[in-house]
Order: structure tokens, then sequence, then C-alpha cells
């Protein structure tokens, strides 16, 4: 289930307060800024610093 246009304008990344980008191909939601992608499960975003992995450069 996509992510609603509603929901992701209120999102922040939670360590920059960047806008974040869904990624359906990849279930989550991911930080151009801090180049962090928060995992989406059960069709919820997981907002937590702990959880994102770090994305490669250039992606």
């Amino acid at each position: 289930m996509p992510i609603s246009a509603s929901l992701l304008s209120i999102l922040a990344c939670p360590k920059c307060k960047g806008a974040l980008v869904h990624r359906p191909d990849k279930p989550s939601l991911e930080c151009n800024s801090c180049l962090l992608s928060y995992p989406i499960r059960d069709d919820i975003p997981v907002m937590l610093i702990d959880e994102a992995e770090e994305m490669t450069v250039g992606k």
C-alpha cells in the first residue's frame, strides 16, 4: 500500500528534519540530505534513526 501524499507531506527525517521521498520499489522513505533510508514494514514507516540504512552515494 503506497504512502498517502498527506502523510508524506507531514513526515520528516528524524535526523536532519529534511524532506523524505517514497520508494515504492524498495519499501522505504529516503532522505537525500543525510542519505538515510527508513524502512516501511507492514505499511508503517519506521522512523527510528537506529533502524535506518545508509544509502550509497550516486543512488
